[in-house]
C-alpha cells in the first residue's frame, strides 16, 4: 500500500510517513504545539479555500484566447457541431474527399500558433512570418501548403482633410492553405471575415471546390475593398485640386504631400500583391483548380485597375503639389508687388517732406502763405497718380 494519499478535493498529495511528534511541544494546547500541528498539516489550510469550477480555456462553443472562429466544410455546408480546432483536421479528414477545416485566428502569439503549426503541420519560417506581421504581400509554397500575405486598406472618414490626416488604414491578413484546410490570421483592427464567412456559407456549390475557394473569396474581398479606397481618396483628389486654383483661398501644399503620403501607403500595400495573385492563376501552384483559377483572374483584372488608379493618383498628386508651390510663389510675388507699390506710392511723401525739413533759407516757395497746402496737394496729386497707375496693371 502507496505511503501518499490523494485530497479527493484538491489533488494535492500527502505523506503519511511523517505524521505530527507526538511529544509535549506538538501537543494542542500549548502555543508550539499549535503551531507545529499547523505546519504538519497543510491540508487543512488548502481545504479553508473553496474550489473553484474549472473550464476548458478553449472552448469551442465560445472561442477565446486567439481563435475566433473554428469549423469543419463538407459537401459544401458547415458541420453543425462545435469542434475545437486541434481536432477540426481530424474531423475533416474522416469525412469523405473534399471536407475541410477552416480556421481564424487574430493576431495570436508565438505560443498560439506554435501549437497550432505542430498540428497542422505548417512551416516554422511562414508561422514566424504570421506572428511578426509587417509582411509584404507574397506568396511562398513550403511543401504541400501554400502560404499567402494579403494586405487590406480601409478608408478613414474625416470632415476635412488636414496636413495630419489619416486617410488610409491598413492591415494584414495571412492564409495557409493546405489539401484540406485553411488557416487565416489576421492582424489590425478591420479586415474581419465574419461577414466573408457568412457570406460563403450561402454559396455552398463554392465551397465544394476546397479551402482554395475561400483562399478566392478573401482575395477577392480585400481587392474589392480597395477599389472602394480608391473612390474616396479620388473624391479627397478632386476637393483639394479644386481649392489649389482657388482664388479666396491660399494654397496649402501640407495638405497635398499628406495626402500624397497616404496614397504612397496604399501603393506599398496594392502593388506587391500582382505577383502573388498572377501566380495564383497558372497552372502547378499548389491545389488550385482550374474553375477557381478563373476566379483569380478576375481579381488579377480587379486588382490591375486599381493599381493603375494609384498610379495616376500618384502623378496627378505631384502634379497638384508643383501646382501648389507654383500658386505659393505667385501669391509671393503678388504680395512683393503690392508692397513695392505701396512703398512706392509712401516715397513721394517721405521725399517731399525730407526735403522740405532740410531748414534752408533760400527754398522754392519757403515763404509764400500758400506754399505749404501747394505742396499738400503736389503730393496727393503725385501718390494718386501712382496708385492710378499701379491699380491699371494689377499690382494692387
Amino acid at each position: 500500500m502507496s505511503d501518499e494519499h490523494v485530497d479527493d478535493d484538491t489533488g494535492d498529495r500527502h505523506d503519511r510517513r511523517y505524521p505530527s511528534a507526538p511529544h509535549a511541544a506538538s501537543h494542542p494546547s500549548t502555543p508550539a504545539g499549535w503551531l507545529a500541528g499547523a505546519l504538519a498539516r497543510p491540508v487543512s489550510l488548502v481545504r479553508m479555500v473553496p474550489k473553484r469550477r474549472r473550464t476548458r480555456p478553449e472552448d469551442p462553443s465560445t472561442p477565446t484566447g486567439r481563435v475566433v472562429a473554428c469549423h469543419v466544410y463538407r459537401d459544401g455546408a458547415r458541420d453543425p457541431r462545435a469542434i475545437h480546432h486541434t481536432d477540426a483536421l481530424r474531423v475533416a479528414r474522416e469525412h469523405h474527399r473534399g471536407s475541410f477545416a477552416w480556421l481564424g485566428l487574430y493576431e495570436p502569439s508565438a505560443a498560439d500558433l506554435s501549437n497550432i503549426a505542430d498540428v497542422y503541420g505548417l512551416h516554422p519560417l511562414a508561422v514566424e512570418d504570421a506572428v511578426t506581421a509587417h509582411q509584404r504581400p507574397k506568396l511562398e509554397r513550403y511543401g504541400e501548403t501554400l502560404f499567402v500575405v494579403l494586405k487590406t486598406a480601409c478608408y478613414v472618414e474625416h470632415e476635412e482633410l488636414t496636413a495630419t490626416s489619416e486617410i488610409v488604414h491598413t492591415g494584414e491578413v495571412m492564409v495557409f492553405l493546405g489539401r484540406d484546410f485553411i488557416v487565416t490570421v489576421r492582424h489590425g483592427e478591420h479586415g474581419g471575415l465574419q461577414a466573408l464567412r457568412s457570406r460563403l456559407e450561402k454559396q455552398p456549390e463554392m465551397l465544394r471546390l476546397g479551402p482554395s475557394a475561400v483562399l478566392h473569396a478573401i482575395c477577392d474581398q480585400i481587392v474589392d475593398d480597395y477599389l472602394v479606397v480608391t473612390e474616396k481618396i479620388e473624391v479627397d483628389i478632386d476637393t483639394i485640386e479644386g481649392s489649389v486654383f482657388r482664388r479666396s483661398t491660399r494654397p496649402d501644399a501640407s495638405k497635398v504631400y499628406q495626402l500624397k503620403r497616404e496614397v504612397l501607403e496604399l501603393k506599398h500595400a496594392v502593388t506587391p500583391l500582382a505577383a502573388p495573385v498572377r501566380a495564383l492563376t497558372e497552372p502547378g501552384v499548389g491545389r488550385i483548380p482550374p474553375r477557381i483559377q478563373e476566379y483569380f483572374r478576375d481579381v488579377a483584372d480587379h486588382l490591375e485597375l486599381v493599381t493603375e488608379r494609384i498610379a495616376r493618383f500618384d502623378e496627378l498628386l505631384s502634379s497638384i503639389i508643383q501646382a501648389t508651390l507654383t500658386q505659393v510663389t505667385i501669391a509671393q510675388n503678388e504680395d512683393m508687388r503690392r508692397i513695392s507699390a505701396w512703398v512706392a506710392i509712401a516715397a513721394v511723401p517721405t521725399a517731399v517732406a525730407g526735403i522740405y525739413g532740410m531748414n534752408f533759407d533760400h527754398m522754392p516757395e519757403l515763404r509764400q502763405v500758400w506754399g505749404y497746402p501747394a505742396v499738400l496737394c503736389l503730393m496727393a496729386t503725385i501718390c494718386f497718380a501712382l496708385y492710378r497707375s499701379f491699380k491699371r496693371n494689377g499690382w494692387l
